[in-house]
Formats: C-alpha cells, structure tokens, sequence
C-alpha cells in the first residue's frame, strides 16, 4: 500500500502485538495527516470489528472528529467485500487444478464462535453466493467450533474431488495444524516451530482419504489481491 503512494502514510496495528490499536492513536501527525481510514483486516463483522477496535480506537461512530482536528473514518472489514467471492473461487482453481468441479465440493471454513453471531455470516455468505455460480457440485461453509463442523467432511460430501479453503487473514496454527488435524491429513505432533514444516501441509495436495482427492489451499487473506481489498474499502468510505 505504501509503494502505490495513494495515501500520504500507511500504519497498521494490532490487538496482541505491536503496535496496539491505542499506539494508532499517535501514528499520524495531525498537522499533515488530516483524514484517518481505518480498515479492519478482519474476515467478517463480528465481537472485533464491533467491540474491539471501535473501543480501543474510541470510534463511537463511523465518522469522528478528533480534539485534535483529524477526522477518524471506520471502513467496513475486508472481508465484506464482494471482490472476497472471486478470490475463494480463484484459490479453489488454483489449489485443485486438474479437479472437474461438476466433481467437486468446495468447503469454506471459518472458525465459528459463540462470542458473536455474526462472525458465521460471512462465510455462510460467500458459500451461497459461489453456490448461484452453479460451478461446484457442493458448496459449503463449515466451522470448527460449530456446525456444520468441517471435522465432518467425509459426511457432508459425497463427490470424488474436495476443496478446503480456510477462510481466514492470515496463515497461523488454525491453518497450519488445527484444520488439518481436524480434516485428518496431520496429527497433532506437529513441527510448531519450523514453518517450512508448517507449509508443507499446502504442499502434500491432493490427499487421498478413502478413495477420494481432498486439497488443502493456505489461507484465504494471504492471496496479494487483499491490498485492493483494503484500497476499496478506504475509497468507499472516502466518498
């Protein structure tokens, strides 16, 4: 985003590490920087995007006007975004190649969590809306902590061809061990610490598991198409 050079600064900032979202509080200089864009990378509006970052950013409204003059303006999460349905189509094709789709089911999974119902919709969302594409025999969202639970897949499914996209930011242990282990391609003794053993997961496709072919593809927001996801939603609320 910085090399574009569209925005006079760039900043991020996190809830566990550095720097926190109360640090972004003093990231921009408010004599040159007078509009601040805030644009959650989360995948779906949920306790985060809600709660969190609206508290720790003191945004009680999608526009605020700081004391110091900067007008503060919160963009909707990445993940609502339309451009988010053909990027999981575009994983798909990419992870399973070869795979006649009219013979594939297509899971996308996302945690699940009873902190707040929202944080199911979207992927329940992006399935129905690849499902009208009439591209995929099946097309499911699935969750780890709540059903339909991707742990079930073998049930679920009945084609030939299973795609498994996790529908998720970033690449971490949910990616790298938790999905896997629950799909049945790892067990739980994994390499925590070394991630060319972490990426190896991705690179074992397809699994044959009763006969059948399943691909396993990395995380959803490590495709680069995410920038211009992020660069939308800041213009959105720019207009």
């Amino acid at each position: 985003m910085r090399r574009r050079r569209i925005f006079a600064d760039v900043g991020c900032a996190f809830w566990k590490e550095e720097p926190s979202l109360r640090d972004a509080l003093f990231l921009f200089d408010p004599e040159s920087i007078r509009e601040v864009y805030v644009v959650p990378n989360f995948i779906s509006e949920g306790y985060f995007t809600q709660t969190v970052v609206p508290r720790e950013l003191e945004l009680n409204d999608s526009i605020i006007k700081r004391s110091n003059g900067q007008v503060w303006k919160y963009c909707e999460p990445v993940g609502n975004h339309p451009m988010m349905t053909e990027l999981l189509l575009k994983r798909a094709r990419e992870v399973a190649p070869g795979a006649d789709p009219a013979d594939t089911s297509l899971l996308i999974v996302a945690h699940g969590t009873d902190l707040n119902e929202n944080s199911a919709v979207a992927a329940k969302r992006e399935a129905e809306k690849i499902r009208a594409h009439g591209k995929y025999a099946t097309v499911l969202n699935v969750y780890m902590e709540e059903p339909p639970l991707v742990s079930d897949w073998r049930k679920l499914t009945r084609t030939s061809n299973v795609v498994v996209v996790p529908f998720f930011i970033s690449d971490g242990l949910h990616s790298y061990e938790d999905i896997p282990i629950l799909l049945g391609i790892a067990n739980g003794g994994s390499r925590r610490g070394s991630h060319a053993a972490r990426g190896e997961v991705f690179r074992s496709n397809p699994y044959k598991i009763d006969n059948r072919s399943l691909f396993y593809a990395p995380s959803i927001g490590t495709d680069p198409g995410f920038a211009d996801i992020i660069l939308e939603q800041a213009l959105a609320a720019k207009s």
